[in-house]
């Protein structure tokens, strides 16, 4: 009998076992100046090997900052992966200015967006754990915990969007080269109060990924994430990613709950119009309203 009592008690928590968080903590500097800080933890990154690829301070939130890093094994298990695998090469780092460090768990973003070819850019994402840890420390996962197996076709609840939902489209171009160069043109210009942050292209896969700061007051990400958790930082900026001759963005309702998984209905309500207010910012940034 105690036998049996064991083995349903594991079988009960095995499911527990296997949920994953999406950001880690890592060690703390002292308080400063957040531009030096930042500073500081981007040298330590390059120290292990990243490729620093921007920097973001968004508007609303003064005491918080990311940076944005890439890595060449993951970028090379993005290209064999394909579509929406590109999002995982952007690896966003939270800085505050009171010395707290975070970042993206790799094994969380990895299984939500390189989904089937996870396994095959499983050492990359080792890897990459391994040397944010070194870089930055390593403490407990925070954000909330969803099962790894549900990871790939994630969604917050039923009827609500998943990663390959159609929402997600912005704009159709007559190839991968006038994609990028509209969304680049764009973001030069400020179209919809935005800027650029970082990119990372892949050109060879006709594949991207472009990060966006939304600056304006009323309909950029300040207001909202700043609702909502801005200790998630690490979730910003938002981003367009481009898969051959198309402009997507995650649509909110998934990208953002994927962001902020352990929030409540009830939080969420609080910044009802940010997904649709995103999407329209983004859509303007591919040319969708010109086209």
């Amino acid at each position: 009998m105690k036998r049996l009592f064991a083995a349903l008690v594991a079988l009960l928590l095995a499911p527990a076992c296997l949920a994953v968080g999406p950001y880690l903590a890592g060690s703390s500097m002292p308080a400063g100046d957040l531009p030096a800080l930042m500073g500081r933890v981007e040298q330590k990154l390059r120290d292990d090997g990243f490729a620093v690829v921007g920097r973001h301070l968004p508007p609303g939130l003064p005491q918080h900052g990311s940076v944005i890093v890439t890595d060449p094994a993951l970028n090379q298990a993005a290209r064999k992966a394909g579509g929406t695998a590109v999002l995982a090469t952007a690896i966003r780092i939270g800085v505050k200015s009171d010395g707290s460090v975070s970042y993206m768990n790799p094994d969380y973003w990895g299984r939500a967006y390189l989904r089937d070819g996870f396994a095959g850019a499983e050492p990359a994402l080792r890897s990459v754990r391994a040397r944010l840890a070194h870089a930055l420390g390593e403490g407990a996962a925070f954000g909330g915990d969803v099962p790894e197996a549900d990871l790939p076709g994630y969604r917050y609840m039923i009827g609500m969007e998943r990663i390959d939902s159609m929402r997600n489209e912005l704009a159709s171009f007559t190839s991968f080269g006038e994609a990028l160069k509209t969304v680049r043109a764009n973001l030069a210009k400020g179209v919809g109060g935005t800027s650029a942050v970082y990119e990372v292209v892949l050109p060879e896969a006709k594949l991207a990924v472009i990060g966006v700061a939304m600056n304006d007051p009323e309909t950029g990400e300040g207001w909202w994430a700043g609702k909502i958790g801005p200790d998630h930082v690490a979730a910003l900026p938002y981003e367009i990613y481009l898969i051959d001759g198309k402009a997507y963005a995650l649509y909110g309702r998934y990208r953002i709950a994927l962001s902020w998984p352990a929030l409540g209905m009830g939080q969420f309500m609080r910044i009802a119009r940010a997904p649709d207010l995103i999407h329209e910012t983004l859509a303007r940034v591919a040319g969708a309203a010109a086209r």
